[in-house]
């Protein structure tokens, strides 16, 4: 009799030993999604939940970027408007923003004091704080001159751009 002849190369099938040894090098090694392919198999593994970057942290600029209060005060009645009017809720002074996004810090570190607090006098190079951006740290200079009156963030928040960071009076 004669033998058959294959017109196509056998295929391995799928090796779950392989697949296991994928598994454990990546949680061995912190890998979260690992995509293979080679001829006409490939394989796309993920562990855990899919990660977003900066996901968390826009909606906690939104608030920020968009007061209230302006948008309260043309609803109100004529009689209100001269007991709260728009000046009052802007107090005088220099504005000192962030330059990027990032996390604010008050201090080098947790244990040390912190850069400027209220009644500090700053140059235009003095360094106010530290916002980290992609875990680079960077020192934040007044920019301008005059005395903080008042702190607007606390150390740890997330800011934006432009966001206000100190009052300062001239």
């Amino acid at each position: 009799m004669a033998k058959p002849v294959e017109t196509e190369p056998k295929r391995k099938a799928f090796d779950l030993d392989d697949f296991r040894k994928l598994l454990q090098l990546m949680e061995k090694y912190g890998v979260s999604e690992v995509s293979m392919a080679n001829n006409d198999e490939s394989w796309k593994v993920r562990r855990g939940p899919r990660q977003v970057a900066y996901a968390p942290s826009m909606p906690e600029f939104a608030p920020i970027a968009a007061p209230v209060a302006p948008v309260a005060t043309p609803t109100a009645p004529a009689a209100s408007a001269p007991a709260t009017p728009a000046p009052a809720a802007a107090p005088a002074g220099i504005l000192i923003t962030a330059p990027t996004v990032g996390t604010f810090y008050a201090a080098p570190s947790p244990d040390d004091p912190p850069f400027v607090t209220v009644g500090s006098v700053v140059k235009a190079d003095t360094v106010v704080c530290i916002i980290e951006a992609m875990k680079v740290f960077n020192q934040i200079q007044g920019e301008k001159a005059g005395r903080i009156v008042e702190v607007l963030v606390n150390s740890g928040d997330a800011v934006g751009f432009g966001q206000p960071l100190f009052r300062l009076e001239p």
